[in-house]
C-alpha cells in the first residue's frame, strides 16, 4: 500500500491550529489517503523548514502567521490571487517547484455567498481595515462585482494605497478609500466586513450605527466561542451577523481542492466545530 501523501501547516505558534483536524475530516469524507501535521518553524527558519519538509516527501503546506510574506517570497510561481494579496497561505510542491496561492479570499466569499446565502453582486460593501487580511480578500471580493466597495482604515493613506493597487480589478465597481472619520454617518452599506484585528483586543472599529443599511449583513473574520464586540454592535444595529469560522473552513477546503483535485463537503464540519 502506498504511503499517504504528506501535508502540513507551518507557523509560529502552531499548537492551536485546527488545520490537522479539518484536513483529516476532509480526507475521511472524500476517501483521500493523506497525513497532515503541525510544523513549528523557528522565526528565522521558515525556508529551511519548508525545504526539509519537501525533502522528507511533503506534497504541500498551509502557511499561517507570521510566515505568509516569506511564503510569497519563497514561491517559484504565484497564482493571480496570491500575487494580488502579496501573501501566500497555500504551497504546493510539484516537479521540484514551489507553487504559491492564497485561498483566504475564496474562503471568505464562499462563506458569505454560499453558506450564508448573502449576495455580494451589486451590493454596497464596506471593508474595515487595510492590512494583510483586507488585501488578501480584495481580489475575490471585487470579482463578485459589488456596486461599491469602500475601504476604511485608521490611516487613510494605507486605504488609498490599496485602492490604487486594485483599481484595475474593480470591473465597474465604485472602489474608494477613506479614514474612519470620513465615513458618512448614514453610509447605508449592505455588507460590512471587519478585516481588522480589533476583535482580538475586544475593541470596536470606530464606525457609526448608520453605516449599516436596513437588512445589512456584518461579517467578522475573527471567530470564537462568543460573538465579537463588532458582531454584537452590528446585531444591535439590526444587522445579520456571522463570524470567520466558515472562512477558516472554506479556505482550507480550497487548499484541499488545489492539492487533491476534490472539493470536500464543509457544512457538517462547520456544525461539528461550532459545537
Amino acid at each position: 500500500m502506498a504511503s499517504p501523501a504528506r501535508y502540513a501547516v507551518i507557523g509560529n505558534p502552531i499548537a492551536h491550529s485546527k488545520s490537522p483536524e479539518i484536513h483529516a475530516w476532509f480526507a475521511q469524507q472524500t476517501g483521500q489517503q493523506i497525513s497532515y501535521e503541525r510544523l513549528l518553524a523557528p522565526l528565522d527558519g521558515f525556508e529551511a523548514t519548508v525545504r526539509a519538509f519537501i525533502a522528507a516527501g511533503g506534497c504541500g503546506a498551509n502557511v499561517t502567521v507570521p510566515f505568509k510574506l516569506e511564503a510569497h517570497a519563497l514561491a517559484d510561481q504565484l497564482s493571480d490571487r496570491a500575487r494580488a494579496a502579496g501573501a501566500v497561505n497555500t504551497l504546493t510542491f510539484t516537479n521540484g517547484r514551489i507553487l504559491g496561492d492564497n485561498t483566504d479570499g475564496a474562503g471568505l466569499v464562499t462563506d458569505i455567498r454560499v453558506n450564508a446565502g448573502v449576495t455580494i453582486r451589486a451590493r454596497r460593501v464596506l471593508l474595515l481595515g487595510a492590512g494583510g487580511a483586507a488585501r488578501g480578500v480584495l481580489l475575490p471580493l471585487l470579482a463578485e462585482q459589488p456596486a461599491a466597495l469602500v475601504i476604511a482604515n485608521r490611516s487613510a493613506e494605507r486605504a488609498h494605497a490599496l485602492v490604487a493597487a486594485f483599481r484595475a480589478g474593480a470591473q465597474g465597481c465604485d472602489l474608494r478609500a477613506c479614514g474612519y472619520g470620513e465615513l458618512p454617518v448614514q453610509g447605508q452599506f449592505d455588507l460590512v466586513i471587519n478585516a481588522t484585528s480589533a476583535s482580538l483586543d475586544a475593541a470596536l472599529p470606530p464606525i457609526a450605527a448608520g453605516c449599516f443599511a436596513e437588512h445589512a449583513f456584518a461579517y467578522d473574520m475573527m471567530y470564537g466561542r462568543e460573538p465579537t464586540i463588532f458582531l454584537r454592535f452590528a446585531a444591535q444595529c439590526g444587522a445579520q451577523v456571522r463570524d470567520g469560522l466558515g472562512m477558516l473552513i472554506e479556505q482550507a477546503a480550497e487548499s484541499f481542492r488545489l492539492w487533491r483535485g476534490v472539493q470536500p463537503p464543509t457544512a457538517a464540519l462547520f456544525q461539528l466545530l461550532r459545537r
